[in-house]
């Protein structure tokens, strides 16, 4: 039985020829360059991902199927701590994968008497009691000690790493995925997620960094980042609450005439999202002022003036994956919606208890926090009012958090509500995304990630404090022992530059092959400003940047400051590109009697860049 075969026929089965196709392709891609060299001896870790959701699942199950044909006879699927979620990821399994023996948490006796004889799919939570539990199962059995072990940790930034890094300690959900790992004689580890920035920022001496990643991208019909927040200019289906009078009545019209477009057309579900603070007073008062706006829209279905606010909605509503209903019939069913009652406001957090059964159906608003997170997919979301802010925002949550992503979105009933200043984070977070998976596409192996000030990566408490630093953009950076491997190749790189200009504009592939001829110690890492330069280049493969070349210049070594009060000014006015000063050095004043030229640069301003120190550490 070829596993894999069997995994795409099933899929096609369903009619669902472009998910086969992408699910194919990512195949393709991972198991000849990962998979098939794999040595059976060693413990490897690695990274899929793709856009949050985006059908990471499906992509998961193609590597498990073509791992199996390849000789792995036991899986480990990971899932977050949600009872629902790891039910549904053990239903999708036995429905998609045919030939294994799948096992819940509680199927020890059914793995055990198995024996491997039929390859095995475990499907976990990533809970400290279930991960002990199933640590002392595999040692006891045995079956490890003598086979490879292939573990899929979905949404792997999540619980998964160390939290204690900065205490010289384990966290016990990291103690015993380490455990399982070394039970087995070798194995895969890899790591899944939408948001892998934690991930990227680990140390290879942590042994959670990724030796390989590779990113799917989406399929068509996905409304994604570039869609809500593109490069240039405001997405049409964001509307900013700063300039609206009431921004929650207009959620509600807007979310009422989506429903009314869906509904009578066939459409199963519309769902609206609310997403307001993580305190549940604050969604307690939504959900009184949602009843009080329906109730608003239930009293005056009749008005004129009302009817004219749906007429307006109405008339900016193009969907394209519905026919597009009369506005008579559109205003029939809102009429019908709000007359049986038949809105369901829902509120889901912590003190309360909402299935998806409760959502898949009918026009639905709900209100949440942190449970509108990882893992859940809202069916049919047309309509978004985020009101959330925090203080210090993580990019990574803030983007888990964005449930607006997806397939089943129409972007001509699409509405997202937001305020300006959280739009404009939103568009960071998504250029930075960007930047990460053409860094991933051009093949780098260091990849760099930077956010705008205000805009922190991940949770600090899963990174090294002792090897993850920041370089601030806007900042002069300079060696304080350079060395130049030829300083007759810079001279002859450097030969068509003089003083008979300020400055000139060049492409950044000139200023690698520039910093390739320098060498420093670890006070400015030569390396690490190559990476970034190279993390311009992915996504602009002409990207240009400054160069300033001056000669003769008798600075002293060691001063605190290189460069001249005029190119510091020079530089400085320059704020949105990369600028690299190279000073030709007499060799007076501490630099040994000999000439070199020593490099100063600055790179974009009001950007911070995170650089992971792992001198030392072996590729």
């Amino acid at each position: 039985m070829r596993y894999f075969d069997s995994y795409l026929q099933t899929i096609l089965d369903r009619g669902n020829n472009e998910l086969a196709e992408s699910i194919k392709k990512t195949v393709n891609d991972v198991a000849p360059a990962y998979l098939e060299k794999f040595s059976f001896c060693d413990h490897e870790i690695g990274l899929l991902f793709g856009n949050v959701q985006s059908g990471k699942t499906g992509q998961m199950f193609g590597i498990i199927s073509a791992a199996t044909d390849l000789g792995f006879p036991a899986f480990i699927i990971l899932t977050t701590d949600n009872v629902v979620l790891q039910q549904q990821t053990i239903e999708r399994v036995r429905a998609d994968l045919k030939g294994y023996c799948v096992c819940d948490e509680y199927d020890s006796e059914i793995f055990s008497q198995n024996c491997l004889m039929e390859p095995t799919i475990i499907v976990l939570k990533k809970n400290v009691n279930t991960l002990k539990q199933w640590t002392n199962i595999l040692a006891s059995t045995g079956f490890m000690k003598g086979n490879p072990l292939f573990i899929i940790d979905d949404e792997a930034d999540a619980a998964s790493l160390n939290t204690l890094v900065n205490r010289n300690q384990k966290s016990a959900i990291n103690r015993y995925l380490d455990e399982i790992k070394s039970k087995a004689a070798s194995s895969i580890y890899l790591q899944v997620t939408g948001t892998p920035q934690s991930i990227l920022l680990q140390t290879k001496a942590s042994g959670w960094h990724p030796y390989f990643t590779y990113y799917f991208r989406p399929g068509p019909g996905y409304l994604g980042g570039d869609f809500f927040f593109p490069e240039d200019g405001v997405s049409p289906c964001v509307e900013f609450t700063d300039a609206l009078e009431n921004p929650l009545k207009s959620v509600i019209i807007h979310h009422l005439v989506a429903s009314g477009q869906i509904l009578s057309t066939n459409g199963k579900v519309c769902n609206c999202l609310i997403h307001p603070s993580v305190r549940q007073s604050v969604h307690s008062q939504f959900h009184y002022d949602v009843d009080k706006e329906i109730q608003y829209c239930r009293s005056n279905i009749d008005d004129p003036v009302f009817m004219m606010e749906l007429k307006t909605v109405f008339d900016r509503t193009y969907p394209k994956k519905f026919n597009r209903a009369g506005f008579e019939e559109v205003y029939a069913k809102v009429q019908e919606l709000l007359w049986s009652d038949q809105i369901k406001v829902l509120v889901m957090n912590g003190s309360s208890t909402v299935t998806s059964e409760q959502y898949e159906n009918g026009s639905n608003i709900l209100i949440g926090g942190n449970t509108l997170g990882r893992g859940v997919t809202f069916p049919g979301l047309q309509t978004i009012y985020y009101t959330r802010s925090a203080k210090k925002p993580q990019a990574d949550t803030m983007w888990q958090h964005s449930r607006m992503f997806g397939y089943d979105r129409d972007e001509g009933l699409m509405r997202v509500f937001i305020d300006e200043k959280l739009y404009k984070l939103f568009s960071d977070i998504n250029a930075t995304n960007n930047s990460i998976i053409s860094q991933v596409e051009r093949g780098l192996s260091n990849i760099k990630i930077y956010y705008p000030e205000g805009i922190n990566p991940t949770r600090k408490n899963v990174l090294d404090n002792k090897k993850v630093g920041v370089i601030s953009g806007g900042t002069n950076y300079y060696p304080f022992s350079p060395e130049n491997d030829s300083i007759e190749a810079l001279d002859k790189l450097l030969e068509p530059f003089n003083e008979a200009e300020d400055y000139y504009q060049v492409n950044l592939r000139l200023m690698i092959q520039i910093l390739n001829h320098i060498t420093s110690d670890a006070d400015f890492r030569i390396g690490t400003f190559v990476s970034i330069i190279n993390s311009f280049l992915a996504e602009q493969p002409a990207a240009q940047g400054i160069l300033i070349v001056r000669r003769n210049r008798n600075v002293a070594r060691g001063t605190g400051a290189l460069l001249s009060p005029n190119d510091w000014q020079l530089g400085a006015a320059i704020q949105d590109k990369i600028v690299l000063t190279v000073y030709k050095m007499t060799g007076d004043k501490g630099w040994g009697g000999r000439q070199l030229w020593v490099p100063n640069i600055k790179l974009p301003s009001n950007i911070v860049y995170y650089d992971v120190n792992d001198d030392g550490v072996e590729e």
